[in-house]
C-alpha cells in the first residue's frame, strides 16, 4: 500500500486542525493590538490627581459662575455672597481641605501673622472649607484667626471653580484665589504641600491693586 492510499487517522486529523488554528490565532495582530490599548487605559485610572488650575482662572469674573449669589455660612455668623464682595475691595480666598489638620493650621495661622498687611492693602481674607460652621468656629477661636472662615457645604463652590483633589482624590485641592474690586480673579495659586505659600503669593498681588 502506497502513502497515499494509507488512510488518515481521524485524532490526528483534528489535532493538527486545532493547532492550525491555534496558531493563526496567536498571529493576528488584531488581538495583540487590541491588548497592547487596554494597558495604558487601565493603567490611567491609577494614576493621582494632579493639581492643576480650577476652571476660575486668571481674567474671568465671578459673576460668570453659577454659584454666585450662593450664601456661605461664615464662621463669625450670618452669611456671605461672592456677589456682597464685588466693587468694594480685592478679596482673597483660601480653599483649605480640613479645619485643624497640621497644614490648614499653617496656612490659616500665616494669614493670621499677616493679616495686617492685607488690611493696609485693603483686601479681605476668606477661608473656605467643607467643614460645618461650628467646627470652623473652633478652629477659628482656637488658632485666634482674625478673619472668617465660610462653610462650602456640599462643596458646591469647590467644584465650580474646578478645584481638583490630589492622591487619588482622596485630599481636597489647596487653592488661592485673589479677586479684585470688580470681581475679576487675577491670581490662581496651587500648591499642596507648601500651605504657607499661598500667603506670599497672596500678598504680593493685593499689595499691586492697592
Amino acid at each position: 500500500m502506497s502513502m497515499a492510499q494509507m488512510p488518515v487517522c481521524s485524532i490526528c486529523s483534528k489535532r493538527t486542525a486545532a493547532m492550525s488554528s491555534i496558531s493563526q490565532r496567536g498571529n493576528n495582530p488584531g488581538r495583540l493590538h487590541l491588548a497592547s490599548r487596554r494597558g495604558p487605559q487601565s493603567r490611567r485610572h491609577i494614576r493621582p490627581v494632579v493639581m492643576v488650575n480650577g476652571m476660575l482662572s486668571v481674567g474671568d469674573k465671578l459673576q460668570d459662575f453659577p454659584d454666585y449669589y450662593r450664601v456661605l455660612q461664615k464662621s463669625t455668623g450670618g452669611g456671605v455672597a461672592l456677589s456682597s464682595l464685588e466693587k468694594k475691595k480685592p478679596v482673597v480666598l483660601f480653599f483649605y481641605p480640613k479645619a485643624g489638620t497640621p497644614g490648614c493650621t499653617k496656612e490659616a495661622c500665616k494669614f493670621r501673622d499677616e493679616y495686617g498687611k492685607f488690611v493696609d492693602a485693603e483686601a479681605e481674607v476668606f477661608g473656605i472649607s467643607s467643614d460645618t460652621p461650628d467646627a470652623n468656629a473652633a478652629f477659628a477661636q482656637k488658632e485666634r484667626l482674625p478673619f472668617p472662615l465660610l462653610t462650602d457645604q456640599s462643596d458646591f463652590l469647590r467644584k465650580s471653580f474646578g478645584i481638583k483633589a490630589d492622591l487619588f482624590g482622596m485630599l481636597k485641592g489647596r487653592q488661592t484665589f485673589v479677586i479684585d474690586k470688580n470681581g475679576k480673579c487675577v491670581m490662581s495659586f496651587n500648591d499642596q504641600m507648601g500651605a504657607e505659600k499661598h500667603v506670599d503669593e497672596a500678598l504680593q498681588v493685593v499689595k499691586t491693586l492697592v
